[in-house]
Order: structure tokens, then sequence, then C-alpha cells
């Protein structure tokens, strides 16, 4: 009898510890499988190592150097609403292999459809890299740039020989004939200089004098004396205004191949020199001009030309044709 009331206890016990166990059991497990845990969120690890992009970034220096325009050089012509691919060669002259991650991406003037951003191909330092993008021309007759800045992995312009942009000039319809031989005195009352007969051009003396005025206040501004002017140099700066505006150009090189040495040394000066060259619709005045170029961020040597203590004498231009008004300072150093 005692024993089986001692296994009837034993059978009691055994019965109340399961059913107290099924009432705390842990609810059942999720049956979606976990995702693997990366090694960069595992606690206490070492951090992950940095990619070779930003690794470079922060080790070595970012340059480029242009090298030539493969595709669309300044002031080509084209239709209106014409698509066109524009390419140029550029050389790596940092220390930093360009990655994916470096971009040519669009920083001013008329985008013409370019995208905001396009990223480079693996370039390793002093090799060369030729970026190639799509555009339209737009639907106006007229000129039109576009400048555009190479950026590192972070995001941040590369300079560019001693700039930094890269840009695209091109001319809309029908084109301009270029400048005869033989030149005729324009009819604008305050014309001073011989124009071109086959393209009306007006010049403007206040225009040119308002320029250099600014440029002597702002050298003012800063310490440094004015600029003396030189006839030379202001004949040799009209034919280059004129010339561009003729012709839609916004460079140094003229439409016969001069330099501003060689029209300076043709206009008679002896002396070294140096230019800034700006054109635009609506146009600006002179002191828009000056103001322009001290705070342009593309080239800094707009605004070292203004603050030179090299060239110590000046002379300027002004031509107004087909909406655009031009300028042209050459600096000089007798």
């Amino acid at each position: 009898m005692f024993q089986k009331t001692f296994r009837l206890l034993i059978l009691l016990v055994f019965l109340l510890s399961a059913c107290t166990a099924n009432k705390t059991a842990a609810p059942p497990a999720i049956t979606a499988t976990p995702k693997p845990v990366s090694s960069t969120s595992t606690p206490n690890s070492v951090p992950p190592t940095k990619t070779s992009a930003t690794a470079d970034s922060t080790n070595c220096t970012d340059s480029a150097a242009f090298i030539s325009d493969i595709t669309v050089p300044d002031n080509a012509n084209f239709a209106q609403n014409k698509t066109f691919t524009k390419t140029w060669r550029v050389k790596n002259t940092g220390s930093c292999t360009w990655t994916n991650q470096y971009t040519l991406t669009f920083l001013s003037g008329a985008q013409m459809g370019a995208p905001d951003s396009t990223p480079l191909s693996a370039t390793k330092p002093g090799a060369t890299l030729d970026i190639s993008i799509e555009m339209t021309a737009p639907t106006k007759d007229n000129a039109y740039r576009a400048d555009f800045e190479l950026r590192n992995a972070a995001g941040e312009a590369m300079p560019i020989d001693q700039g930094v942009s890269l840009w695209v000039i091109i001319t809309v319809g029908q084109t301009i004939a270029t400048m005869p031989s033989e030149p005729i005195i324009a009819t604008a009352s305050n014309n001073s200089e011989p124009v071109p007969a086959s393209c009306a051009l007006t010049v403007n003396s206040a225009n040119v004098n308002a320029a250099i005025a600014a440029i002597n206040a702002y050298r003012a501004e800063n310490n440094l004396p004015a600029l003396t002017v030189n006839a030379a140099l202001t004949s040799a700066a009209q034919e280059h205004s004129n010339d561009m505006a003729c012709n839609n150009l916004f460079v140094h090189k003229g439409s016969d191949g001069s330099t501003p040495q060689s029209r300076a040394a043709a206009a008679g000066y002896s002396g070294t020199v140096t230019e800034n060259v700006y054109g635009s619709n609506p146009p600006l005045t002179g002191k828009g001009a000056v103001v322009w170029w001290a705070t342009d961020q593309t080239d800094p040597r707009h605004n070292e030309n203004l603050l030179t203590t090299k060239y110590t004498e000046i002379g300027a231009g002004y031509s107004f044709f087909n909406d655009f008004g031009y300028y042209v300072v050459v600096f000089g150093a007798p």
C-alpha cells in the first residue's frame, strides 16, 4: 500500500512539473532566416580598410592638364538643335589614381543638355584620359559657352593647368564673315577705331575708359600703383576686340592665328604682354567686366593680371556686335 501511494505521489509531481514548464516556455523562434552580420557592424571589430579612392584623396594630390580638344574646337558651328559629342583629352598630373568616383561636373554657362555629372574612367598618374559628353546646340542663333570642372572622390574641384575648368564654346546658325584685310570706319558717333566692312560693329571709348578707370581703382584698393595707358597696347587691344566681335571669338588666339604678343609687336610694342578678354550678351559696362575678371573663380589669372606687379602699362578695347559686347585689356611690361 505504501509503495502504491508513493508511486502516485511521484506521478503527481511529474505532471505538475510538466504543466508548469509548458506555461513558462519561451515563444517559438522566428522561422525567417536571419541575415548575416557584416564585418563592419560586428562589435569591437577592426574598422574596414578605406577604399583606394578614399585613401588616395588623403595621401596624394589631385591635378590635371588639358591636352587637346579631340572634338568640337572653340567656336565650332552647329545648326540649331543639333546634337554633338564633345571630347576633351586631359592628363592626370597628380599623384592620385582617378576612379569612377571622380567626375566631370557642369559648372556654369549654357548647359546645352550636358549631364550634371559624368564619372571618369580609372586613370593612373601620368596617363591621359578622353572625356566625352553629349550636348545639344540651343534653338537660337548665337554664341554659347559652358564650363565644366573635374572633381575628385571628395567632390572637390581639381586644378587644371592654372585654372579649374574645361569649356565648350560653339556658335549656332549662320556664321559671321571673317574680317577682310581692308577696314572702313563705322558710322556710329562714338566710334574711333577702324572696323571691317563685313561686320558693322561699333566701338565705345567711354566703355574703354571706364574699364581702365575700374582697373586702376581696384589696384588702388589693394595698395598698388595705377597702370599707364599705352597707345600701342590700346591699338592691339582694339584690334583683337574687333576680331572677337566679328568672328564670335572668346579666346586669346586671333582669327588669323595671332597671339597677344604678336599683336602687340605688330602695333609697335617691344615689351612683354599678357591679356584679359571678355564677351557677353547682354554686354557689361567697363566696370562690370572688371568685376567679372576680379571674381572669376574658373581662372584666377584674370584677377592676377588686374593686380599685377610685373606689368606697368595697359591698353583696352571694346567692340559691340550682334547683341554682344567684347572687352580686351592688354597689360604690358616695357
